[in-house]
């Protein structure tokens, strides 16, 4: 009998939970070239020798890193949705809460590298930020470059909290879907399935990559 109401939903209501599923993988897509732009930024900001910048960038992290998302995600958009839309204050609060885990994550992979990398880009004349933006941050990037494809996945798991704010991604679209059938559990478990499905397509894709990488070192 649930089998036969779950493919009775998705006939009905599978161009809804499509629209979701778009708009979510969207707001990813956007958002996790946002984080990564910032998070580098941030990451290699935390290693500088300015302690002031160094300690800023220290407390914005652990801020960030130390409160809920869907506090953030609701300080974002009531301070800023006069100015922006759903959508914008949709991946500024998803940017926001990545690019404070990218940046830790910049910083290990900065500090994995020799630091005789660094010692000899300055014995040829390079500055210390010539030698970190040409030398030192490529080869890290290779390093942390499937933890940064692994928070696409949660950045796609994290969309589903925009459905507070309106957001008309793929969580918020089941909601929908439940106040049309009166049902609680069965428009969900699609949610979910498809969730699954496409964080799984990704983590296989991430596999593929680390493998890659372990190669051609």
């Amino acid at each position: 009998m649930g089998t036969l109401k779950l493919v009775s939903i998705w006939e009905k209501y599978s161009i809804i939970y499509w629209n979701g599923l778009n708009m979510t993988l969207q707001i990813a897509a956007v958002s996790v070239i946002t984080s990564i732009i910032v998070g580098i930024i941030l990451g290699v900001l935390r290693m500088s020798k300015n302690s002031v910048i160094k300690g800023i960038i220290k407390l914005y992290i652990s801020f960030i890193r130390g409160t809920p998302m869907l506090i953030q995600i609701y300080i974002i958009y009531y301070s800023l949705s006069f100015n922006m839309t759903q959508f914008q204050a949709s991946v500024v609060a998803m940017t926001v809460n990545a690019s404070a885990y990218i940046a830790e994550t910049v910083r290990g992979g900065i500090e994995s590298i020799d630091k005789g990398q660094m010692e000899a880009c300055r014995s040829l004349g390079m500055t210390y930020w010539q030698g970190l933006m040409e030398i030192v941050i490529p080869q890290a990037i290779k390093s942390i470059l499937p933890s940064l494809c692994n928070q696409f996945v949660i950045l796609i798991k994290n969309t589903s909290m925009m459905s507070v704010i309106g957001m008309h991604e793929l969580m918020y679209n089941a909601n929908t879907v439940r106040s049309n059938t009166y049902l609680a559990f069965e428009p969900l478990i699609i949610a979910a399935v498809m969730y699954f499905v496409i964080c799984t397509l990704l983590e296989k894709g991430v596999n593929y990559l680390e493998r890659r990488l372990r190669y051609s070192a």
